[in-house]
């Protein structure tokens, strides 16, 4: 359901568009049949319809070359593509309005005098006629909806509301045009008119943060509003907004005041009083046929008659054969075709350009690596690696100079070949092979050619960069151990003494202390099974032997055991966490794992406490998700200037995530200091939890690929 509201939500821009532009270029269609009815001249309805046919051909072409010119762009050049089009398309869009506003009433006899001079003339000017007439609307149309599918959330939503749009102007326009539909036109171009502002002023907001996210323009993450931690994107009604409006949780200073700069002259000029038109200067009119608009301010057939009857015929001249005209189908054929060909043409010019080339095959081995590496170009390109070594080898396209890497290839078995594809801007690379067990290897470096940007590269870290993290992490889990022991000392005293209200509470207090640790990813090794492991895959579940920890302590507390059972358990607790720290200065700690246990405690947090299977019997499943929370923040904080010299964008939305995360979860929790749990939440409230964390599970997915220890450094 969720996904059909998008849909139709991303529809209606488009549905507007197709409709008001569809109506006015029907409109135009009916005036030049009509007036060439009524002028007896219906053997050129012909070339009118070539000429219609021809508009329709350049705007699909153009829409043609916009589509595949972007989709073959590099991601920076993509988003200032957009940006620029998106703010051409609210040129566009405001300039037409405009027009209409002002030209509707003198439209139908406009266009009747160019008509009535074209008729006289060759077959060529009278399609050119028709064909002038339209393909403004189509090119415009082509433009602003091309414009608001980038805006969209479901792909497919504009497709279907410019058709429908399109489709209902078509029904109206053969109603006008059969005097079987009335409709006050004027009304109709100022409403929608209205709406295409306030749609424009979205579109303008989004070209400008498009033009600053390839970083054209300052200020990206410079927010007037981010209301994500309290605003669900996803949800129905933020969807709505976002689909008509352009307006987000989460905007720049300069795409608000952008949207604002544009809306509020454009309204106050736009709902002025227009000044009257000055009549069209149309023939005298005649009783004859009715026209296919209706209502005023569009005049009707009847108030402008086309001359092309009346006028006086072009004397021959007996000395010039009159030359013989060309085909009609030869005609037809070449104002429809030369749109398309010049829209492949361009396609063609760009796609090659940017395009993958898969033009060399490199060879690997323990003794030389790039052997076949050439002469490049800017652009994408797909090489194919090849070890002709006998042993297999990790292979890096990198700039020698940085050891920034731009590919990589892991594992590749001796004897085989795999693609490599990478996407090169104008700079220096090289590879560097290492075989296993054996040196590195770095080819001759070669310089690619052109303009372009590549993508973004990533900067190998070295076991010595995460050196320091990893110090500030044990640090931080030293102090907490001993903050730990603290609370599981209580905890014993109270289930020692009977006290199982106490006991409840500090429990939850222990086991959330535990957590803020950040135990995940083999962390503790196996002290952790022993202080929060769970009954999963024990013989006799919770009841098993080896069933220790606060899970078994809060499987006893909540059942109803005896206190005098469960001492021993919070005996051993305790017992174990004193273990735990005397063991953590001598616990290997691969500094590898840093980076991967960012992503891990909040995965396991969706694995193990949303599905409910770590809850047993507290309801604190939740509240264990915040604790995981903190404990993710921790670990992220040691490595923030890593992350943030790689990739500053992924580690803001990281960021923002995390705080969306974080006030989904503390609305969980009550006034009184307990919390909801994760089953007893409504189904919206259980979605959006599960959602956000999926979502930033997904941002923080990035942090162990940016800081992989390479072997290329």
């Amino acid at each position: 359901m969720k996904g059909r509201g998008a849909v139709l939500t991303d529809a209606f821009p488009s549905f507007l568009i197709g409709l008001r532009e569809g109506l006015e270029a029907g409109l135009v269609v009916s005036i030049l049949l009509a007036a060439l009815a009524k002028a007896g001249r219906k053997d050129r309805v012909g070339p009118v319809w070539l000429g219609i046919a021809a508009a329709v051909g350049l705007s699909l072409s153009f829409a043609a070359v916009l589509t595949f010119t972007s989709a073959h762009l590099p991601p920076k050049a993509q988003d200032v593509f957009g940006g620029v089009l998106s703010l051409l398309a609210v040129g566009f869009v405001t300039t037409m309005v405009f027009w209409m506003r002002r030209a509707s009433a003198s439209m139908s006899g406009d266009l009747k005098a160019k008509l009535a001079a074209a008729l006289g003339a060759s077959t060529g000017v009278l399609v050119f006629t028709a064909f002038a007439a339209v393909a403004r609307e189509g090119l415009e149309t082509s433009l602003f909806l091309w414009t608001t599918a980038q805006t969209a959330h479901e792909k497919s939503g504009p497709a279907i509301g410019a058709v429908f749009g399109i489709a209902v102007a078509t029904l109206l326009c053969w109603g006008f045009y059969h005097r079987a539909l009335k409709l006050n036109l004027a009304k109709f171009f100022k409403v929608t008119g209205l709406a295409l502002v306030v749609i424009a002023a979205g579109v303008a907001a989004y070209g400008l943060q498009d033009l600053q996210e390839s970083g054209v323009v300052g200020g990206f993450t410079s927010y007037a509003w981010d209301l994500s931690a309290h605003i669900d994107p996803n949800a129905w009604y933020s969807t709505l907004v976002a689909g008509t409006l352009n307006l987000t949780p989460k905007m720049t200073w300069l795409s608000v005041a952008g949207y604002l700069a544009y809306l509020a002259p454009v309204l106050f000029f736009y709902l002025r009083p227009a000044a009257a038109p000055k009549p069209a200067a149309v023939p005298a009119p005649q009783t004859a046929e009715a026209a296919p608009t209706a209502q005023a301010p569009l005049p009707t057939a009847e108030s402008a008659d086309t001359p092309a009857a009346s006028a006086p015929s072009k004397p021959s001249t007996p000395s010039a054969p009159p030359r013989k005209p060309a085909p009609r189908w030869a005609m037809g054929t070449a104002v429809v075709a030369v749109p398309a060909v010049a829209a492949v043409a361009v396609i063609i010019a760009v796609g090659p350009a940017s395009s993958a080339k898969s033009d060399q095959t490199v060879e690997v081995s323990a003794a030389s690596c790039g052997e076949g590496f050439g002469d490049l170009s800017t652009g994408e390109h797909v090489f194919q690696m090849k070890n002709t070594g006998d042993v297999p080898a990790e292979v890096y396209l990198l700039d020698p100079a940085t050891n920034a890497v731009y590919g990589e290839i892991e594992g590749l078995a001796p004897g085989t070949t795999r693609p490599l594809t990478a996407t090169l801007g104008a700079g220096t690379y090289a590879w560097r092979c290492v075989p296993n067990g054996k040196g590195a290897v770095t080819s001759e470096a070669k310089r690619a050619s052109g303009t372009g940007t590549s993508k973004t590269a990533v900067v190998p870290v070295s076991e010595k960069d995460l050196d320091g993290p990893l110090d500030q992490y044990r640090s931080y889990v030293t102090d907490k151990l001993d903050e730990l022991a603290g609370h599981t000392a209580k905890l014993k005293q109270d289930v020692d003494s009977g006290d199982r209200a106490s006991a409840e509470k500090d429990w939850l207090t222990a086991h959330l202390a535990y957590n803020r640790l950040g135990a995940a990813y083999g962390t503790f090794g196996d002290w952790d099974g022993k202080i929060d492991g769970r009954a999963d895959g024990l013989p006799d579940k919770e009841k098993d032997k080896d069933f220790t920890g606060f899970h078994r302590l809060e499987y006893g507390l909540w059942h109803g055991e005896p206190a005098a059972d469960l001492a021993p358990i919070a005996d051993q607790l305790d017992a174990d966490v004193h273990g735990l720290i005397g063991d953590w200065p001598k616990l290997d700690f691969d500094a590898a794992d840093l980076p991967l246990r960012s992503h891990e405690i909040l995965e396991n947090t969706l694995q193990f406490q949303l599905t409910g299977d770590a809850d047993y019997g507290s309801g604190s499943t939740v509240a264990t998700a915040e604790a995981n929370l903190a404990g993710t923040r921790v670990v992220l904080n040691t490595i923030r200037p890593l992350v943030q010299a790689r990739d500053p964008r992924a580690l803001a939305q990281i960021d923002s995530w995390l705080d969306r995360f974080g006030a989904v979860v503390n609305a969980a929790k009550q006034p009184d200091g307990s919390w909801t749990p994760a089953d007893k939440l409504a189904p919206a409230d259980r979605q959006k939890l599960n959602g956000t964390l999926g979502e930033l599970l997904e941002r923080l997915s990035v942090v162990p690929d940016l800081l992989e220890i390479r072997k290329a450094t």
